[in-house]
């Protein structure tokens, strides 16, 4: 049977060309993996599309578009998603938020971006010499390194840098101030100053 067009659909030709029903079906098979197909969420993308072959396109209900990018396993590439919700960081005892700013995580593929600040429940500044102040969600803990970043906070008293550094415990380690997952702060005031009136999460890391 000839064949048309860059997807090479088959298309009947000739006085032999064959019964119309027999050459619809060849066509309906042959343009199927080319059209995009429309899935719930990805449990039922995983569910129908499993087995499908190498490029297909799959769109849920919310937009979210894969392509797949191997044939024989179930594996997609995201090509766009909407942005998931904030999530709240869950405060260390004696912490609260500052200012109306709540302190939150957004993961954006294997991104985590922060926001919000922090304070002493009792007035009292936070200590420069490392602190848990909180835990981020299970989902943005960091996998194999611990995430790493510099943050600000208020330049109150008698602070002078006013950037400190903040660390995401990763899976599998622990230190004396947390777990995998816990927020911790070091101020870079250091002997400078006694302590901060706040701090401000606000950065990124990763979590592969």
């Amino acid at each position: 049977m000839a064949t048309i067009g860059y997807a090479q659909l088959p298309v009947p030709a000739g006085a032999s060309a064959p019964a119309v029903v027999s050459a619809l079906a060849d066509l309906a098979t042959a343009i199927d993996p080319h059209l995009v197909q429309h899935v719930e969420d990805l449990a039922d993308r995983t569910a129908t599309l499993s087995a499908a072959p190498q490029h297909t396109v799959a769109v849920a209900d919310d937009g979210t578009t894969w392509i797949k990018t191997d044939g024989g396993t179930d594996t997609w590439a995201t090509v766009w998603e909407p942005l998931p919700d904030w999530q709240n960081v869950t405060l260390a005892s004696g912490y609260q938020t500052s200012g109306g700013y709540t302190p939150q995580a957004r993961l954006i593929g294997k991104q985590v971006f922060l926001r919000g600040r922090i304070e002493r429940v009792d007035g009292t500044v936070i200590v420069n010499n490392g602190v848990k102040i909180g835990a981020v969600p299970t989902s943005c803990i960091p996998q194999e390194q611990v995430g790493t970043y510099a943050a600000t906070c208020s330049l109150a008293g008698d602070v002078v840098i006013g950037v400190g550094k903040f660390e995401v415990l990763e899976v599998g380690t622990s230190s004396t101030l947390g777990v995998a997952g816990d927020l911790t702060w070091w101020s870079q005031d250091g002997p400078t100053a006694g302590g901060v009136p706040w701090i401000g999460i606000n950065g990124s890391y990763w979590t592969d």
